[in-house]
């Protein structure tokens, strides 16, 4: 894994199978595969490949549309996707128009047809093609939604054209590569909190909170009335994109409550101060108002696609379960507490249990900064393993860095014949136990940390002379371990030799 490589947590994902099934069944994919089936093998349409007047009402009415306020622009939403995919193929050339009846009446309030739209090659990928096929075919179309969704609505387009016709980009304060990271962001930092969530799709974020993820700066404990407003200003324009994205079937939203929005100068504000829902955690019925955003499993995958895509590290849960154990044990670390035994589980079942505990050992040998780590998620992993695990374990016993975590191993199955540790064993396995514990938790949680406390409290008050004999263990991280168990200790005589050990222990490098 690079380490110059932004990392994201892992995330289940559903079969492609499953997740093909869900593109097909998202609202506007459906529709325009739908169209694309009605286009059959000529339809005439304009000069970009847009409906004409009649077929767009006749496509609405197809779609059992034209009783919706938005029918229409639903409509030609889906023929448009249907045309970006493929599934729709559109011949830019005048088409033979029927004589006479209802040919001549259409012509008479229709635009002038400029071309042929016909059903394309990508409509039998839907029904013949793999689920990759499928999902290949709806990354694509979801491309093309998100740049429509990072646009500015196209009659305000119209309305800052300038004398040359061209659009005036500085006039209506749009920057299309601005516009397009911002949505990048917020969908990014989606995905993030979807994963850190045990990886699951379907978690419901506040649009205020996911809002100013991405513009409160993480040093400012209170956001000012300025950073307030560019929240409730991004709120906006990402309850517009939610609603567009949603037919997708990339997420599901609640939109913001009409009520909270007003109109000032042509545009929506969010009436009320979005201050209580950015700096508190309000109750759920509150906060809802304002909106919620999840990302479905199709968004999730759609999402990590596009990371993939971007060079971002996005692991899936099952990544792992053809890689070696130095791979599998540099990247459990680095998991949700709960996808840990997922990952394991499907690994463990690519391999004998003898075969896998000794690839196990020794992946987990070494003296770096994080072999701790490494040995912790190695134990992790062999807890899962039954008897039949067991030569491995004994053939390591008389290791100085696997030995310990061998007898443990024996211990907790009740084997016989175990032969007693020696004291280096059992301070070197120490040491290296705290040292994967601190590494896991980081500096701030460990202040924190009652159950590292109590560790600490047990093993001091367990050993006289603890710390004596501590500091001479030839271990990498001795003296780290020492002086973090000082600050843990609640004795400040105990704390001050914890240091002063920990001082020894560095002397000796």
């Amino acid at each position: 894994m690079s380490g110059d490589r932004p990392t994201m947590p892992p995330v289940r994902l559903p079969s492609d199978a499953e997740l093909a099934r869900d593109a097909l069944s998202a609202p506007l994919f459906a529709r325009a595969a739908k169209l694309a089936r009605w286009a059959g093998e000529g339809t005439p349409v304009g000069a970009g490949g847009e409906l004409l007047a009649g077929q767009l009402r006749a496509a609405t009415a197809l779609l059992g549309l034209e009783g919706e306020e938005d029918g229409t622009t639903h409509t030609a939403e889906a023929w448009q996707l249907a045309l970006d995919t493929g599934l729709v193929e559109f011949t830019e050339e005048e088409p033979e128009r029927a004589a006479g009846g209802e040919g001549e009446e259409a012509a008479e309030d229709e635009d002038e047809p400029s071309g042929t739209a016909r059903v394309g090659e990508e409509l039998a990928t839907l029904t013949s093609g793999s689920p990759q096929d499928i999902l290949e075919v709806w990354l694509a179309g979801l491309e093309t939604v998100l740049a429509d969704a990072a646009t500015p609505d196209l009659g305000d387009l119209v309305d800052q054209l300038d004398e040359t016709g061209d659009i005036d980009l500085d006039s209506i304060d749009w920057n299309p590569e601005e516009e397009a990271d911002f949505l990048d962001g917020i969908l990014g930092n989606l995905y993030l909190l979807t994963a850190i969530d045990d990886g699951e799709a379907g978690r419901s974020v506040p649009l205020p909170a996911l809002a100013a993820s991405l513009i409160v700066p993480d040093d400012m404990d209170e956001p000012t009335d300025d950073v307030l407003e560019e929240v409730s200003d991004a709120m906006m324009r990402l309850d517009d994109q939610f609603r567009l994205l949603e037919p997708t079937g990339l997420v599901r939203y609640q939109p913001v409550d009409e009520s909270l929005i007003e109109e000032i100068d042509g545009e929506g504000h969010i009436r009320e101060s979005v201050d209580g829902v950015v700096s508190d955690v309000p109750e759920e019925e509150d906060v809802s108002r304002y909106g919620m955003v999840a990302l479905t499993p199709l968004g999730l995958y759609g999402v990590r696609a596009r990371m993939l895509d971007a060079g971002i590290d996005a692991p899936a849960v099952g990544d792992l379960a053809e890689a070696d154990a130095s791979a599998l044990l540099a990247a459990l670390p680095g998991h949700p507490e709960g996808l840990v035994r997922t990952e394991t589980e499907l690994w463990l079942a690519r391999r004998a249990p003898l075969d896998a505990a000794r690839e196990l050992l020794a992946a987990a040998r070494g003296t770096d900064e994080d072999s701790p780590r490494r040995r912790l998620a190695c134990q992790q992993t062999l807890s899962l393993l039954g008897a039949e695990a067991e030569p491995a374990l004994r053939e390591v016993l008389d290791d100085p860095q696997l030995g310990g975590l061998a007898r443990v191993w024996l211990a907790e199955r009740g084997a016989a014949d175990i032969p007693e540790p020696g004291e280096a064993m059992v301070f070197w396995l120490t040491i290296d136990t705290i040292a994967a514990q601190l590494a896991a938790r980081g500096d701030d949680a460990v202040a924190a940390s009652e159950e590292l406390r109590g560790l600490v409290v047990g093993l001091v008050s367990g050993h006289s002379g603890f710390f004596d004999a501590a500091w001479r263990v030839d271990h990498p991280a001795t003296a780290e371990v020492l002086e973090a168990m000082g600050r843990l200790h609640p004795d400040k005589k105990t704390a001050k030799e914890a240091r002063k050990a920990a001082f020894k222990a560095r002397s000796r490098r």
